[in-house]
């Protein structure tokens, strides 16, 4: 199960693209809100989670996802909830995904520590040690992280070939007919 957290304003892009790709590809997925089900991105767009936090089956996990927008990753940084679950799947070997400002709760956390990663320009200093690269998506072992909404389509595939391979993310990739 990958869990796509939503906290209010999250950026739409950074949550939504990541999600239709990874049910292209037949995985399972479910967004999560963090106080309710029907949360607002940071574009006033409503989105209706699939759960809540409080439904969610951390031993059911394959991979957590971290959308940004600052509004967004604010409410992550004030669910401790959400913060247990990141920890929760860094130590039980899950895939840890972020994009654009979601890389720096990751950091908080010292995930990023010494591992290669990406993140949006404007938030490199918030990201400590992590060996930064100025690409799309940046993956190092089980940790996944994207650059901005503009990045979400690669960041999206990322994920796909994490969980389903490079095959799957390449038939995907001509499904959307990216140029």
């Amino acid at each position: 199960m990958v869990y796509v957290m939503l906290g209010t304003g999250f950026e739409e892009v950074e949550a939504l693209a990541p999600v239709d790709l990874l049910r292209r590809a037949g995985v399972d997925v479910q967004t999560v809100g963090l106080t309710d089900r029907l949360i607002y991105g940071g574009h006033g767009i409503g989105v209706q989670a699939d759960i809540t936090i409080d439904e969610m089956d951390l031993t059911s996990m394959d991979m957590i996802v971290l959308p940004g927008g600052l509004r967004g990753v604010a409410s992550i940084r004030a669910s401790s909830q959400t913060l247990e679950a990141v920890r929760f799947a860094w130590e039980n070997d899950c895939f840890v995904a972020a994009i654009c400002a979601g890389p720096t709760v990751l950091a908080d956390l010292g995930i990023t520590d010494g591992r290669k990663a990406t993140c949006y320009p404007g938030q490199t200093g918030n990201m400590g040690p992590a060996l930064l690269e100025e690409r799309a998506a940046v993956r190092d072992g089980k940790l996944i992280t994207g650059a901005s909404a503009g990045c979400a389509v690669e960041f999206g595939l990322a994920l796909v070939d994490a969980l389903k391979g490079a095959e799957m993310a390449e038939t995907i990739r001509k499904q959307i007919v990216i140029r």
